[in-house]
């Protein structure tokens, strides 16, 4: 089972934005599209190239000849050393997406006081006041 790691506040991470953060030694990327956040691996498949530092794009698709859309604004990322374009929300390669794809990781959104409260236990012990002094029951 994966662990969970706190990586930043939603704030930390505007749309349109991405952060670069360190999870078990991994370094990964988190991107926030429109208020919705995906996790990719920041190592190209490729070649290794930093996805942090590629640029964030949209596709460009024809029909035919002289027709072009523009399409999926700011979804998928263009690795900066040979321009390999990565689906930001699924990390499937745009030029061969069955067998490339960069790694991409599960994001969730929590509220602070959920994870204050979290599935944590302390220890606690009981603790009472005598002539001024504190004392702890261990």
């Amino acid at each position: 089972m994966a662990k969970k790691h706190v990586v930043a506040a939603v704030s930390e991470i505007p749309p349109g934005g991405r952060k670069l953060v360190s999870a078990e030694g991994r370094a990964i990327v988190v991107f926030n599209l429109g208020g919705e956040f995906f996790a990719l691996s920041n190592r190209c498949p490729h070649r290794g190239g930093s996805l942090c530092h590629g640029r964030i794009t949209g596709l460009v698709e024809s029909d035919e000849p002289g027709e072009y859309r523009y399409s999926r604004r700011g979804e998928i990322i263009r690795c900066p050393w040979h321009s390999w374009e990565f689906d930001i929300r699924t990390g499937k390669s745009w030029c061969d997406p069955e067998r490339v794809r960069a790694r991409n990781y599960a994001v969730s959104v929590q509220p602070g006081a959920k994870l204050v409260e979290g599935p944590y236990v302390a220890e606690t012990f009981r603790v009472s006041v005598e002539n001024d002094y504190v004392v702890v029951e261990a």
